[in-house]
């Protein structure tokens, strides 16, 4: 909207060149241009992008906005300005829908460029059904029919791919089969009109199953008979044109059709679900004094410490996702100014009443201020932390909140018995909880708390979901010394169960996500 004008006779001729930049790399690629929309200073274009996304990862997007003359090699002298912006943030604003200025013109106001997301929706709907079949040919000699159905797709070069087979019932010429489960694409990759075609078969146990006839139908006329029990004749073409008075070799009806939607994580955060994050960090003694070199929190002046590195890199992914951009940070295991009380969930920002931070930057300034001012000592408790964010994520459960907790730590666990008591609480609330462990000690106790391999327990309770997911940090610092992409790898491994681990508290609380305003 409102481009900069650069013919002179007429208005200009734009188009955008959309480059992207790989995980942990700084060089960037082109990925492809719209098309060139002549004579206009506020073009829609039309051709879109097709980007596979990642929660887990910073996909850095630049888009550049240049006078095009069509298939051209654009110069610099051919700018109407640029954007940049992580895919995360197009996804996360309201109904994917983001507005950016364009800069680049020193001296000039470039306009704007309004960015609209969709997720391409690949068909994900489930459909059950239930048939059956009356008065079909009797086709054994000694008995009836042992009859079963074998579903077809057909293709678009005119073929037939086997989607599904039912079971067969034994002897029997009016069969009633078991409801099955069928992904829609696999019915008809997502094009409802496309045929169905179902084959009815007499099965014979040396595998020569005999034709007893055929129909064709669609999805869409299948969802259609949903109302009412739709009947379909079976023929078999050979008898049809041997026989003058042949009708059908029996009938088939649809009993039953419903069909499922598998909603996905975008789908709730276009709905408007929100990821608040909180961070913890371990202010243990065990991580050393942060003036001296060999402490975990040790800055110096021309590398961050451990701490705000893996902060920096799971903060930087999420923020994208959080409106406000407040995020309420924590320290634990200090003696805390003005009477050195030990705390356990101290506000980093030393505001009790407002614990938030204003963006990643604002959390590592306060963590920061925060080692000048309290004593390092301990033990290391996690509950307090944990309990705090799981008050907040009680509070609205409705799917439109859901938390992350970040807890960075240098070791071993002091309250591990109330930290397991209040995970299993937590995980039936809409919460998640992210630990990075710094640091050469042994982590074993994490491992137990990520209940990937046996499911967490507390006192003969169950966690309801795994909502924990812990790596070490050292697992990251790669020799060659590329830190940032040694971060992005980090993250990726730390966010990458949060889509499922949400999804997973929508679906047993049967929540769908908000229909976003059109």
């Amino acid at each position: 909207r409102n481009l900069l004008d650069m013919d002179t006779f007429s208005k200009s001729d734009p188009v955008v060149v959309l480059f992207v930049q790989g995980s942990g790399s700084s060089e960037w690629k082109e990925f492809g241009r719209t098309e060139v929309i002549d004579n206009t200073l506020n073009p829609d274009f039309v051709r879109k992008f097709v980007l596979d996304y990642y929660f887990e990862e910073k996909q850095n997007l630049r888009f550049d906005e240049s006078p095009g003359s069509h298939g051209a090699v654009l110069g610099a002298q051919d700018f109407l300005g640029q954007a940049f912006v992580a895919l995360g943030e197009v996804i996360g604003s309201q109904r994917g829908r983001l507005e950016r200025p364009l800069t680049g013109v020193p001296g000039k106001r470039c306009g704007t460029i309004l960015l609209l997301a969709e997720e391409l929706s690949n068909c994900r709907d489930i459909v059950t059904m239930q048939l059956c079949a009356n008065k079909l040919d009797k086709k054994d000699f000694f008995g009836k029919s042992d009859p079963f159905l074998v579903f077809y797709r057909s293709n678009e070069d005119g073929t037939f791919t086997i989607c599904h087979k039912t079971e067969v019932v034994k002897n029997t010429l009016n069969p009633v089969w078991q409801p099955f489960t069928i992904p829609v694409r696999a019915l008809c990759n997502g094009d409802y009109d496309r045929t169905v075609k179902i084959d009815v078969y007499d099965w014979d146990r040396d595998g020569s199953h005999d034709f007893i006839g055929e129909f064709a139908t669609s999805y869409r006329e299948l969802s259609r008979a949903q109302s009412q029990f739709t009947v379909y004749e079976v023929l078999n073409p050979r008898k049809k044109c041997k026989k003058k008075k042949y009708v059908n070799s029996g009938t088939v009806t649809l009993l039953s059709f419903s069909v499922e939607s598998e909603f996905t994580f975008v789908d709730y955060i276009r709905g408007g679900t929100q990821l608040n994050f909180t961070v913890a960090i371990d202010f243990t003694a065990s991580n050393g004094m942060p003036s001296q070199p060999t402490s975990l929190h040790y800055a110096s002046p021309y590398q961050l410490s451990a701490y705000a590195l893996a902060l920096k890199a799971v903060g930087e992914i999420i923020q994208d996702y959080d409106s406000d951009k407040l995020f309420p940070a924590y320290g634990f295991g200090a003696k805390i100014p003005p009477d050195g009380k030990i705390s356990h969930q101290f506000p980093l920002n030393n505001n009790a009443d407002n614990p938030s931070c204003a963006g990643i930057e604002g959390v590592l300034e306060s963590y920061l201020q925060s080692l000048r001012t309290v004593q390092l000592y301990g033990p290391t408790n996690f509950a307090p932390v944990i309990n705090q964010v799981a008050g907040a994520a009680a509070q609205v459960t409705d799917g439109s909140q859901y938390h992350v907790l970040l807890i960075i730590t240098d070791g071993v666990i002091s309250d591990m018995l109330q930290t397991k008591e209040a995970i299993v609480t937590a995980s039936a609330l809409p919460m998640s909880i992210i630990i990075v462990g710094v640091g050469p000690a042994e982590f074993e106790a994490m491992e137990e708390l990520d209940g990937d391999e046996v499911r967490l327990s507390s006192r003969g309770r169950y966690a309801e979901r795994d909502i924990v997911q812990f790596v070490p940090f050292r697992d990251y610092v790669d020799d060659s010394g590329n830190q940032v992409l040694s971060m992005a790898r980090l993250a990726k491994d730390v966010l990458a169960e949060i889509p499922e681990q949400l999804l997973s508290y929508m679906k047993t609380r049967d929540i769908k996500p908000r229909q976003a305003d059109p």
